[in-house]
């Protein structure tokens, strides 16, 4: 295992600037996920980690040590790629072993029980003479995992590993790699743009956004009490509704206006003063008048029905006030029509105010912050 640390990490190309002055530490054994939008710099932080990309600035360091001269091979690293890379003509096993000094660090007999033991880990014992074209995404991608666990890395990088598979193969290799976590204790950093895969998978979530990281915090504590609007809208899907509201402090209260939605929220807040924020509350929630009992609700308010979206298990309703359209998801499996009139209320609990101007969050109820401290 390996600590790792980055202090103001920056990679430019050119005129661009890929990553921007990050600074991060991963503990021994950390599962990191490095999640956000395509060209946010995830990838070329992984890359510049690895050795394969030479930072413009800032310092790596692997254990105490500073690697930022060192080429990848003395780094300690093995990464693992979106596109398996794997040798058309060779076998599993020869893609495997390429590269391992047979004549010098290890003898054939060393080899082929190291891959003996990788192969039972990954459990593709029966793959091993078969070439990449009689293999399915699945099992190359073990094959890959396979080649950079026999380098007995101290950490293992994974730039997006699962996306060229299949929703149902992506969930099992989800499981896999948990699973193969546990067993292998290597320090993981692992790229992703998926966010399902992102809360499923880290220790630690950190949110790129344009070469930064917006918030670097357990799961539960990036969806219950997102550092930034940016967080608030990427992790949680449907994502978090957002509209601007007037605040203002009335009996040691807080009260949020806006349009056809009003409600007071216990406690006052040093943070929050008599100004318009833009107010947030997820999808679940919202609730259907009829529905909701036992919690402190906003005054009911009234929308229109444009679209519902059934998931089976619940329905997604897009309602509008006419200005702002919400989304509500509920666990009713009525048929909503376009059009139709729904009565909505919101949890008091678990309500979010963040900076217009600058989308840093300034409040989040109480509730919300209770949720995310359980997990720490």
């Amino acid at each position: 295992m390996a600590r790792i640390e980055l202090d103001t990490l920056r990679k430019e190309f050119g005129e661009t600037t890929a990553v921007d002055g990050i600074s991060l530490s991963v503990a021994d054994g950390e599962f990191l996920v490095l999640v956000g939008p395509s060209g946010c710099g995830k990838s070329t932080l992984l890359r510049t980690i690895s050795g394969l990309e030479t930072q413009t600035a800032g310092d790596i360091g692997v254990n105490g040590e500073i690697v930022n001269t060192a080429p990848p091979k003395e780094r300690g690293v093995a990464m693992v790629f979106q596109n398996y890379a794997l040798y058309p003509h060779m076998s599993a096993y020869r893609n495997m072993t390429f590269g391992l000094d047979s004549h010098g660090s290890f003898t054939d007999d060393e080899i082929e029980q190291m891959v003996a033991e990788v192969a039972a880990t990954l459990d593709i014992q029966e793959l091993l003479d078969r070439r990449p074209d009689e293999l399915s995404g699945g099992e190359k991608q073990r094959v890959a995992m396979g080649r950079a666990l026999l380098r007995e890395p101290e950490v293992f990088l994974l730039d997006e590993p699962l996306s060229n598979l299949d929703a149902k193969l992506r969930d099992e290799m989800r499981t896999e790699l948990t699973h193969l976590h546990e067993e292998i204790d290597a320090t993981t950093i692992y790229v992703t743009h998926d966010q399902t895969e992102a809360l499923t998978l880290g220790d630690r979530v950190a949110v790129m956004n344009d070469g930064q990281i917006e918030q670097v915090d357990p799961p539960q504590q990036l969806y219950d009490v997102p550092a930034s609007q940016f967080v608030a809208e990427f992790i949680g899907s449907p994502q978090m509704n957002l509209f601007e509201g007037e605040v203002t402090t009335v009996n040691d209260q807080l009260h949020v206006e806006s349009g056809r939605f009003g409600t007071t929220v216990p406690g006052t807040s040093q943070t929050v003063s008599d100004r318009r924020y833009t107010v947030g509350v997820r999808p679940e929630d919202l609730y259907l008048a009829d529905e909701a009992t036992g919690h402190q609700y906003s005054d009911p308010f009234e929308l229109r029905v444009e679209l519902s979206e059934t998931l089976g298990d619940s329905v997604v309703v897009y309602a509008t006030d006419g200005e702002t359209t919400f989304q509500i998801r509920t666990s009713t499996r009525q048929q909503f029509d376009k059009g139709d009139a729904v009565t909505v209320v919101a949890d008091t609990r678990r309500l979010h105010l963040f900076d217009t101007d600058t989308g840093v969050a300034v409040y989040h109820s109480k509730d919300s912050v209770s949720a995310a401290h359980t997990i720490r």
